[in-house]
């Protein structure tokens, strides 16, 4: 199948064209290791740090001490990851975006001038443009709590299985997601939309 990443990230194949063919998001969050380690070995040397095992940040951007990134990480140009985060699974965060202290980013796409305020988990996830995360939100990208844990995304009227276990959300371009929110596995958000505070974004089917 094809997914229509337009709707809720426009022009996402135009800003990451090396993901050009790849259907699904889901696809790309399980491939995102590969895909992103792929991306590292083509970046200037002159304008990113490489520390030869697999993480590539940009010259301009600022990491402060403490924070653990694992590879293959991707961090460009004016980024910030704060003390204490946590980075894993492969990552890219993209030019501005803040990562505050606390966060957990895994197998996941954050795109440029998103900001994750603090102690929020982001997993196996595409999140779009200029979206706001504050503190304790939640992306769950996993059923622990029934036998079927197979995701499900509800998508213009259907119902579709991604076969994956592990797969969180896309968040569509200046969203807005509030403290302590959290979005069950397989939620697809719109661009503009806003989620409140301790608000449930329930699974499909629910």
């Amino acid at each position: 199948m094809s997914f229509d990443f337009d709707a809720y990230i426009p022009g996402f194949r135009k800003d990451l064209p090396f993901l050009d063919g790849i259907e699904t998001p889901w696809d790309i969050t399980g491939r995102i290791e590969a895909l992103i380690a792929g991306q590292i070995t083509r970046q200037d040397r002159s304008e990113y740090r490489h520390d030869g095992a697999g993480i590539c940040i940009h010259r301009r951007a600022l990491i402060e001490t403490g924070a653990v990134i694992k590879p293959p990480a991707l961090i460009l140009e004016g980024a910030f990851v704060a003390a204490h985060a946590y980075l894993r699974g492969g990552t890219l965060i993209s030019a501005g975006v803040r990562i505050g202290p606390g966060c957990e980013v895994k197998s996941s796409l954050v795109m440029a001038g998103s900001t994750l305020a603090h102690f929020n988990f982001v997993g196996d996830s595409l999140v779009g443009r200029g979206v706001n995360i504050e503190a304790g939100a939640i992306i769950a990208n996993h059923f622990n709590e029934r036998p079927d844990k197979i995701v499900r995304v509800a998508d213009r009227g259907r119902v579709i299985s991604t076969g994956a276990t592990k797969f969180g959300a896309v968040v569509g371009d200046g969203s807005a997601i509030g403290a302590n929110a959290v979005l069950s596995p397989g939620s697809l958000i719109l661009p503009g939309t806003v989620i409140g505070r301790l608000e449930l974004v329930p699974p499909v089917g629910t």
